[in-house]
């Protein structure tokens, strides 16, 4: 469904050159479900801009769908569904309105329209509102209107761009239930972006990391937690005398492991930390060390995360965390068209 190779984008700022994609060689199969993640600035926004037909390439191809997008916009454009992190429906016209026109401009008759428009309102629990003004639905009814917006057409591909920014844990909840089902039912391949790693984790089979305009990891979540993140083991013990005979005696034999004392806790990341606790805490038991406490963590996306880039995935480039409103610069479109950037992007 997506096949890139060499994939590049540069930009010009303040007459310098910033690489935002470099080299990018993607390959996403039909009806896969991937997460694209990267921190503010990593790339993942302009090679969505590009798959998407809406930057060109600096350098480097991209097949969408079975169309390049740079030669065959037209042919990715009527594949694709993409839902921006915006709004998409005209807040002063109604739901169902809106889904009309869509179907509408992608060709559909107007009988068709109405009927898809129909279907959509059913699946995605949006028939209470349907015929509602735009700016009175909630934030949770305007996004599952903005995907509908996106399947009007029944689209092969579907790209989601952080759906789930700035909606409240239950609609996020929601919006991953209809996400699913969606795929469930239509087997549509699914390509997203998002700032929430539990999110990646719950929806997707594949994560891709971006950064520096590089993919740097590409496995399943499980994989990735596996090799690039260890299990966390905290021991208590009764006083700092047991943890520091801890770290110096029995867990000293853990190979691999790193291992943290604070006080009289000791925190220990290793592979296969649950299979080990039972062999530790023996091995403290004859010893004479009494544990007063256990507790074993599995690793998240969080932890592979900032063990692949070393920072949160709210933060630029150079570490700094990046503020609510970004610089923008121009940018030009493949029609001529100047139109806003994000320098982030």
């Amino acid at each position: 469904m997506i096949r890139t190779s060499g994939l590049t984008r540069h930009f010009t700022v303040r007459k310098e050159t910033v690489e935002a994609v470099r080299g990018l060689d993607l390959h996403v199969a039909s009806g896969e479900m991937v997460a694209l993640l990267g921190p503010n600035g990593a790339g993942k926004s302009t090679t969505l801009r590009m798959l998407t037909t809406l930057l060109s390439p600096t350098s480097g191809s991209a097949e969408v769908a079975g169309h390049d997008v740079t030669t065959g916009q037209r042919g990715v454009r009527g594949r694709i569904g993409y839902i921006g992190q915006g709004n998409g429906a005209a807040h002063s016209q109604r739901g169902r309105d809106e889904l009309i026109s869509q179907g509408r401009a992608y060709g559909l008759g107007a009988r068709a329209s109405r009927d898809r428009a129909a279907e959509l309102i059913a699946s995605l629990d949006l028939e209470g509102v349907a015929d509602r003004m735009v700016s009175s639905l909630s934030g949770g009814q305007r996004r599952r209107l903005d995907i509908a917006m996106g399947l009007i057409h029944a689209p092969d591909l579907l790209f989601l761009d952080e759906p789930s920014t700035g909606l409240d844990p239950q609609n996020r909840a929601n919006l991953q239930e209809h996400i699913r089902a969606l795929r469930a039912e239509h087997g549509t391949t699914i390509v997203l972006t998002t700032h929430y790693l539990d999110e990646a984790d719950q929806l997707a089979e594949r994560v891709i990391v971006i950064d520096h305009g590089r993919i740097i990891a590409d496995d399943t979540p499980a994989r990735l937690k596996a090799d690039h993140a260890g299990d966390r083991v905290t021991l208590t013990f009764g006083g700092e005398r047991d943890a520091r005979r801890a770290v110096d005696e029995p867990l000293g034999v853990v190979a691999g492991a790193r291992v943290e004392r604070t006080g009289a806790r000791v925190v220990i990341e290793v592979a296969g930390g649950v299979q080990l606790t039972p062999k530790l805490l023996r091995g403290l038991d004859d010893a004479g060390i009494e544990v007063t406490g256990v507790e074993v963590a599995r690793p998240t996306l969080d932890d592979v995360f900032l063990n692949l880039t070393g920072r949160s995935l709210r933060e630029d480039v150079t570490g700094t965390p990046v503020p609510a409103t970004s610089a923008t610069t121009s940018a030009t479109t493949e029609s001529g068209v100047t139109t806003p950037e994000k320098s982030t992007a």
